[in-house]
């Protein structure tokens, strides 16, 4: 049920006050978050129309508030700008065009240092593989360290297709023979 009241008493600083109903005699403790949010303060003697509601506590308190005797003018555009901020307002221009700028350049930095990374792996993935049976298997990526391999077949496909691999120290033939190609790794 909405009832009609006055507000009485206000305290702005800690934002709540009292309204006396036009029907009734008990002040209505009212909070600010029950009034509209318009951007204008609540008024001593301000006409108001509200519904009841009890809290926890069994108080009464005002909920819903809505404010009949305010403009509509100040309901409909609740922010009011200082000319201050208007002027600031006219940088607004100039502060995206810095932005767009900046967003550019690590653009560019970015796509120039994938490019520098992938240069090396795409030249390396064009070499012809020497063996059929083993091309679709392995191809040359980089790697050029025993540690790197993960068996012997791939050991002996980087030393025989892939340049400046170090897998073969004692010059046989045989790549990472302490690791992949000795005995039980050999296959």
């Amino acid at each position: 049920m909405r009832i009609e009241g006055i507000l009485s008493k206000w305290n702005d600083d800690r934002g709540f006050g009292f309204i006396t109903p036009t029907q009734g005699d008990q002040e209505i403790f009212v909070h600010i978050t029950a009034f509209p949010k318009d951007g204008v303060r609540p008024i001593l003697g301000e006409k108001l129309i509200f519904e009841i509601e009890t809290d926890k506590n069994g108080k009464k308190r005002a909920k819903n508030l809505s404010c009949p005797q305010r403009p509509t003018a100040m309901r409909a555009s609740p922010i009011r700008r200082s000319p201050s901020y208007r002027r600031k307002e006219g940088s607004g221009f100039f502060g995206r065009i810095i932005s767009l700028l900046i967003l550019v350049g690590l653009g560019v930095y970015g796509y120039s240092e994938f490019s520098r990374r992938a240069a090396p792996l795409s030249a390396t993935a064009l070499e012809p593989p020497a063996a059929q049976g083993t091309s679709s298997l392995y191809r040359c990526d980089g790697r050029t360290q025993c540690s790197q391999m993960t068996s012997c077949a791939e050991a002996t496909f980087f030393l025989q297709n892939c340049p400046n691999v170090q897998m073969d120290g004692d010059h046989d033939g045989v790549p990472c023979e302490q690791q992949w190609c000795t005995g039980f790794f050999a296959k």
